[in-house]
């Protein structure tokens, strides 16, 4: 019998049968190894532990417990899951049902709707199927024997993704009564899932695209074991309970209405305090660091848009008025800043000696997102950020684009979240060119130059391709929310197109009209999206300087009223925010409100504090601190503020 040989992860090479499967060596390696392995990866590709090697390979092995387990766990769960559906619910038809980073799920098309009660009867289906533990088969089929399986059982879902297949052989699992189209790979069998928890239901349309039909969405988790589950579940309600949308507005932070509409959000008081606060320093500080306000309209006439190249590449995402072929023409909220800035810039002749110039302004935009990408305030459709634009000359670039990466470094700092962001260095898809400006030495040009600018930095990123602006590169600081969820907070770009489209010019050294090289920045981003992220990182309990009542003072009885107020008084004159809860209420029930509001500071004042000018002090974190000067508590807290101290007890990891 032919012979293969198999270099296994130590270097060794040992000899088998030709056909000899992946489970087969495992078990000649050990027989504990042999048990516990589910899967192999030959020669760089993931298998099932079925795989017959037929050649010479490096082959290593995917054991339940290991990182590499987990994918291939919650992808046959998923498959689990799905013939469950269809034992429970004859008349369904699957759609699709991949692995995510958490967990799976799997579309529906079924004219009934799914709920928490049928999730637990999906469940107990998924069980018996686990214990009946149904042997999970590959085969490969030719196209026309796929199809004509897939029409017999009446999947049109798993139809229309096999002709858009060019493969003339198809990859199908096998499990018992239930067939799926798949590549795998996939446990050995049902009996090998041991943890898993059906979530929740969601509607997603059929491949994303509104135009289609509205399908159920089930997501669920699966782990190796009871352990990593029940961590995982116990981890996720923690992010239920600070999921901004949620307890921002149990903090009273914003509101929806119906009647404006989504991604319009109100912010009430409180939520509008942090923004201001946020607001104010970071405009405080880029004026520190040479930039110059600038404040534009909220509008313009299509042919702005037309010269910055926003009309092509991104005029579904605007929102237009008027009509575009009347005799005055269309105009569009705006989405951004920078053509508006640019018309400053143009508004007198430059020299080199002018450069770099720096624009700074706090930016309301519009941008008509579908309406099932909006949540809460992480992506609306009218928001604030902190966009400034920076003209340069070439040997400026390096030097200005640090700067930026410098302020933008503060401001983690300042709002405590330096450790929870990353960097991504997103680039342009030179195949997908209605994405993006047609001009593959200036791409190549512009992306070299970040790319040597970011290396210099000895900054940590990865590459994205197909992530860039369509008019050039740019650098994304990314952060994930309390669900996991992947979001862009702030985006520095070089862009080497729109100096060119607006024809702006600086006269160099030499006398010679020059094309500037512009660095678009937010400092802090979205103002709307960075209070959800702090909401969530907090827990709503904002560092003090951020908090929009940063003491809440309590007099014990109606007689202190007016110390409280004097107090109060007091503490306002160095603009501490500041409330007293003078309601007929028990002492101890206006502590545990102010607790659950997240008040840093409660201050006591009874008959004692008065007659002695002091104050009882509470921290929301330590308790009772005891009885402080007024003074001493002020220097206390006024230092807190100034230095923007962090406490970290209340962040999640």
């Amino acid at each position: 019998m032919e012979k293969v040989k198999v270099t296994l992860p130590d270097g060794s090479v040992k000899e088998y049968d030709a056909g000899t499967t992946v489970k087969d060596v495992a078990y000649s390696i050990g027989s504990g190894l042999g048990r516990d392995a589910i899967a192999g990866v030959v020669d760089g590709k993931e298998v099932d532990a079925s795989y017959p090697i037929e050649d010479d390979v490096e082959l290593s092995i995917i054991t339940i417990d290991s990182d590499d387990a987990l994918e291939i766990i919650r992808h046959t769960t998923s498959h689990v899951m799905a013939q469950a559906v269809k034992r429970l619910y004859g008349d369904v038809q699957v759609a699709i049902g991949p692995a995510i980073e958490d967990g799976f799920y799997y579309d529906f098309d079924l004219e009934e709707s799914f709920n928490q009660d049928s999730l637990k009867e999906i469940e107990a289906e998924m069980e018996k199927i686990i214990k009946e533990d149904i042997e999970i088969e590959r085969k490969v089929l030719p196209r026309e024997e796929a199809v004509e399986l897939m029409k017999e059982r009446n999947e049109k879902y798993k139809l229309e993704l096999i002709e858009e297949l060019e493969d003339q052989m198809i990859s199908l699992y096998f499990q018992g009564d239930f067939v799926d189209l798949c590549r795998g790979p996939h446990l050995p069998s049902t009996g090998y899932v041991k943890a898993f928890k059906l979530l929740n239901v969601a509607g997603a349309y059929w491949r994303g695209d509104e135009n289609n039909e509205m399908l159920q969405r089930i997501y669920g988790t699966a782990f190796a074991n009871e352990k990593d589950l029940n961590k995982y579940l116990e981890r996720r309600e923690e992010a239920k309970k600070r999921d901004h949308n949620k307890l921002g507005r149990e903090l009273d932070l914003f509101m929806t209405v119906d009647d404006i509409g989504q991604g319009l959000p109100l912010l009430k008081p409180k939520g509008a305090k942090v923004v201001q606060t946020l607001q104010r320093f970071v405009e405080d500080e880029e004026e520190k660091r040479g930039y110059q306000l600038t404040k534009t309209p909220f509008m313009a006439k299509s042919d702005l848009y037309k010269t910055s190249g926003h009309w092509d590449h991104y005029k579904d995402g605007m929102f237009v008025l008027g009509d575009e072929d009347s005799d005055e023409g269309a105009m569009a909220l705006r989405p951004m800043t920078c053509p508006f800035q640019f018309q400053i810039y143009n508004s007198k002749l430059r020299s080199y000696r002018d450069l770099p110039l720096r624009y700074s302004e706090t930016s309301t935009l519009f941008r008509n997102e579908a309406s099932g990408e909006m949540h809460g305030l992480i992506r609306l459709r009218q928001f604030t950020i902190s966009e400034g634009h920076l003209i340069v000359t070439p040997e400026q670039l390096e030097e200005e684009f640090r700067g930026v990466i410098d302020l933008i470094n503060y401001m983690m700092e300042s709002i405590g979240i330096q450790d929870d962001i990353w960097y991504r260095f997103s680039k342009w898809d030179p195949s997908n060119k209605d994405k993006y400006i047609d001009n593959p030495e200036a791409w190549n040009d512009s992306q070299e130059k970040m790319k040597t600018i970011l290396d210099n930095l000895d900054l940590d990123y990865e590459e994205a391709a197909g992530e860039a602006a369509f008019y050039g590169p740019k650098l994304d600081i990314q952060f994930k929310n309390v669900h996991g969820k992947e979001d862009t907070i702030i985006t520095v770009q070089i862009d080497f197109s729109l100096p060119e489209k607006f024809d702006m010019t600086y006269i160099d050294e030499n006398n010679e009209k020059q094309h500037p090289y512009v660095i678009h920045r937010t400092s802090i981003g979205c103002y709307e999206r960075t209070l959800a992220m702090l909401i969530e990182k907090y827990a709503g309990a904002f560092p003090t300087w951020l908090a929009p009542v940063q003491t809440k003072i309590i007099p014990i009885s109606d007689d202190q009223l007016d110390y409280a107020f004097k107090v109060k008084a007091e503490l306002e004159k160095d603009d501490i925010r500041v409330e007293v809860d003078g309601r007929q209420e028990k002492v101890g029930y206006k502590i545990r409100e102010a607790q659950v509001e997240q008040v840093p500071y409660m201050l006591i004042v009874g008959g004692r504090e008065e007659e002695e000018g002091t104050v009882s002090v509470r921290d929301r974190r330590e308790g009772d601190l005891g009885t402080s000067k007024l003074s001493e508590f002020k220097a206390k807290i006024l230092k807190e503020i100034d230095d923007k101290v962090i406490n970290t007890e209340d962040t999640i990891d």
